[in-house]
């Protein structure tokens, strides 16, 4: 009955996405809009937590990203019940040095 609440979400460190970057899997950002607005990954792509469970996409592997990586975390959850191949990036936005871009 309580196996699923120990099952592990899959995660990854900034480190591991950057090198992951490279072979072009898509990257959700789950923070609010404003956030995203205010610096996001230049490639992520911007659907709000309380979207995720709206979110319909193709079949690679989803990196799921936000500030700290707690709404990372429940995001990447719901998309894996939906059957997507999703992980959690920990820490988010707070550990990423990259290129940010604003707006949209």
């Amino acid at each position: 009955m309580f196996k699923h609440i120990f099952r592990q979400i899959p995660s990854i460190s900034i480190f591991e996405l950057t090198q992951d970057i490279a072979r072009n899997n898509l990257v959700l950002d789950v923070r609010t809009p404003s956030e995203y607005r205010a610096g996001h990954i230049p490639f992520s792509k911007n659907i709000p937590l309380k979207k995720i469970d709206t979110y319909q996409g193709s079949n690679q592997t989803i990196y799921v990203i936000c500030q700290s990586g707690v709404r990372s975390r429940q995001a990447t959850k719901k998309l894996r019940k939906k059957g997507y191949d999703a992980i959690n990036v920990r820490g988010g936005m707070n550990q990423w040095s990259g290129k940010v871009k604003e707006g949209k």
